[in-house]
């Protein structure tokens, strides 16, 4: 799991230099306009989105194409409400590839699953790991190429929104700690 994690904090990372850069090939004139050159003399000024507004958006066209994935491979069979989909603490895929070395490779033999991670208590009130099969595929020999990649940018975009969700807990606790002391939960 941990290079799971390391694999989405890659992407996470790739993610904001891509921001940075697309702020240093686009900057900005003022907070809500950039000029816009043109082959006539006068500049065109057209609105600039901010970053914030950028990420908006990239999460919101990842959740919608979650949720179309969500339908389309009968994830609903098994969790029929979508946003309680996101309240598994990881997911993960069996029979295919997703570490760096065997990315998207099927592993001959086995059983392609959508796996939701989700701890609960045991009888002596120990939280345990337990798996959770959200759609089963069939075996690997036979799956075809589209559903496969399917799958697995089901599980990429699933990972995806579960780390915004993650910054935004940290955003709402960062904010705690930043208003004045006598204002905090006090013990």
């Amino acid at each position: 799991m941990s290079s799971s994690l390391e694999k989405l904090k890659a992407l996470t990372s790739r993610l904001e230099d891509k921001l940075v850069q697309k702020e240093k090939v686009s900057p900005v004139v003022s907070p809500e306009v950039q000029e816009v050159k043109t082959s006539e003399k006068k500049p065109l000024l057209k609105p600039v989105k901010k970053v914030e507004e950028i990420c908006d958006n990239v999460r919101e066209e990842n959740i919608i194409r979650v949720k179309q994935l969500y339908e389309k491979l009968k994830i609903y069979e098994k969790s029929p409400d979508f946003d309680k989909v996101f309240l598994y603490k990881a997911m993960n895929l069996s029979g295919i590839g997703l570490k760096e070395e065997d990315f998207g490779k099927v592993r001959e033999g086995k059983y392609i699953q959508v796996i939701a991670i989700t701890y609960e208590p045991d009888k002596n009130g120990k939280k345990k790991a337990k798996n959770i099969s959200l759609g089963y595929f069939g075996k690997a020999e036979t799956l075809e190429n589209t559903l496969k990649n399917e799958i697995i940018e089901f599980v990429l975009r699933w990972r995806y929104e579960k780390t915004f969700q993650n910054v935004e807990h940290y955003k709402d606790l960062i904010a705690r700690v930043e208003t004045p002391a006598d204002t905090l939960i006090k013990i």
